[in-house]
């Protein structure tokens, strides 16, 4: 996969004259909890020559393709990106956080590193997550059998909740730093339903685990309640920043 993924960068840049600045995992695979059958969930970003954002009219700044069996690919042009970092899209700050690298190019994330704690609005985040987590309470854990890839992407949200709400500062986007704030007396559980993943497929269910779910509704609970607490980040804080780095990155493409 590692060859047929970097040959598909490759071939981007070939074919549509553009030049992939990074490319990660960003699904399961990268969380820490992947199935045997999970696909590859691979998101880039890439720039195009400087000539094409000298127009009036501003082009697509998106690639996706049609996803198969085992490859999820798709892309943001890096105005797009960096406009959605100065925002504080989550998906960026994972995406920027991933232990599976497949492409960078001219030191792109070590160039964006330092920027990242700035640019994550916590109230931003905390709602990021908030929505997913409450897909896991209110839908996906209702029934006595539930999925356990529903079970640890609730899971993983619920920590990143907490993470947010306790430490102020950007979640990890791998579990096991999450991990690290889950309550001893479901740790157990936990690492069992984590070995049990490893080997089951994405369809796999088990008998709903009360106390860890009890865990998740808490966790929801509590995170809204901590909305109004957070502090609000300065908007634009590094816009500044952002605008040097494109116009850089730019140069050198």
């Amino acid at each position: 996969m590692l060859t047929r993924i970097q040959a598909a960068l490759a071939q981007l840049e070939a074919t549509r004259g553009i030049r992939v600045l990074y490319a990660c995992e960003s699904g399961s695979r990268a969380w820490g909890f992947p199935s045997p059958d999970s696909d590859y969930d691979v998101r880039f970003i890439y720039c195009h020559p400087s000539a094409w954002y000298l127009t009036l009219d501003e082009g697509p700044d998106t690639l996706n393709f049609p996803v198969d069996d085992e490859l999820d690919l798709a892309g943001w042009e890096l105005r797009k990106a960096l406009r959605l970092l100065r925002g504080s899209n989550v998906s960026l700050f994972e995406w920027l956080q991933s232990p599976v690298v497949y492409h960078e190019a001219l030191d792109f994330r070590a160039r964006l590193a330092p920027l990242l704690p700035a640019a994550f609005n916590l109230k931003a985040g905390l709602h990021h997550y908030l929505g997913q987590l409450r897909r896991g309470v209110e839908e996906d854990l209702l029934p006595d059998a539930v999925r356990l890839k529903r079970l640890f992407y609730a899971l993983r949200a619920a920590l990143a909740v907490r993470w947010i709400r306790e430490r102020h500062t950007l979640p990890p986007m791998e579990f096991a730093p999450l991990g690290a704030l889950l309550p001893p007396h479901l740790a157990a559980t936990v690492a069992e339903l984590l070995a049990s993943k490893a080997a089951a497929d994405e369809k796999t269910t088990v008998p709903r685990p009360d106390a860890l779910v009890a865990f998740l509704q808490a966790e929801y609970v509590a995170g809204q309640a901590a909305r109004e607490a957070l502090p609000v980040a300065r908007a634009g804080s590094v816009a500044n920043e952002l605008d040097a780095l494109f116009r850089t990155l730019l140069g050198e493409v």
